[in-house]
């Protein structure tokens, strides 16, 4: 490997971790000695990255900082169109747009021989089929990053409505169905809630109260205890 890939497989590494990564992990990781790692942190503080920590320490990089936008591989170029491919055709207009702007911006800097990567049409993705138009994907985002809660008239699997107020953190893209996550004042409890089968949405400019992530993170650790649960329950022995 190259020590420009490196450096850059560097960054990437602690770019993805959010606390202090020790030299022994990265050196590991780039399988080079823990001196080379010492030496390649001294080449990127020189190069201007805010690299904080030291041996013994380790190494934290603070946001802000870009190597020249040319260290693109094929892979990598080939996984960014096929997630702007997929965003266009499977989410929103406001994030159909977003996507095809990103790729834009991306060949903009790419050197020209890799540019045709972003256009050989090497991947498909179907389109996503009609959801209810009652339904703003772009508005349960909005709700999301402003954390401001939600009203929503919504009809479960056996045809009957009732009405809600949800604090959305989460959206799902799961095959051709699209979900909300959520806290139900009604129900007291996290809900998921299928996007065809809200009949009303509409925001409430009220802010639920914690954070969004925090939110979520105990949707998750909710959802994988119910899965477990299911799964021992699935596998205890039955009585004689």
């Amino acid at each position: 490997m190259s020590k420009s890939n490196r450096l850059f497989d560097l960054l990437q590494v602690l770019r993805r971790r959010n606390g202090p990564v020790p030299g022994t992990d990265l050196a590991r990781e780039a399988g080079v000695s823990l001196r080379t790692i010492y030496r390649d942190i001294a080449t990127l503080q020189a190069m201007g990255a805010d690299i904080e920590g030291e041996p013994g320490f380790g190494y934290i990089l603070k946001p802000g900082f870009l190597l020249p936008p040319l260290m693109f591989t094929q892979e990598e170029l080939h996984a960014l169109t096929l997630g702007a491919q997929w965003v266009s055709r499977q989410t929103d207009d406001g994030l159909a747009l977003a996507a095809q702007n990103a790729i834009g911006k991306i060949g903009s800097v790419l050197p020209s021989e890799l540019r045709p990567l972003l256009t050989d049409n090497a991947f498909h993705v179907g389109r996503a089929r009609p959801q209810s138009a009652a339904v703003d994907l772009g508005l349960l985002r909005q709700a999301m990053r402003e954390q401001f809660k939600l009203y929503v008239a919504y009809r479960d699997p056996t045809g009957a409505q009732t009405q809600r107020i949800i604090w959305p953190i989460m959206l799902g893209f799961i095959e051709a169905n699209r979900f909300v996550a959520g806290w139900c004042e009604l129900r007291k409890d996290f809900r998921t809630f299928r996007v065809d089968r809200i009949e009303r949405l509409e925001l409430i400019e009220e802010r639920y109260p914690g954070r969004r992530r925090d939110l979520a993170k105990r949707w998750r650790t909710q959802v994988d205890e119910e899965r477990a649960r299911s799964a021992a329950s699935v596998e205890m022995p039955k009585k004689s």
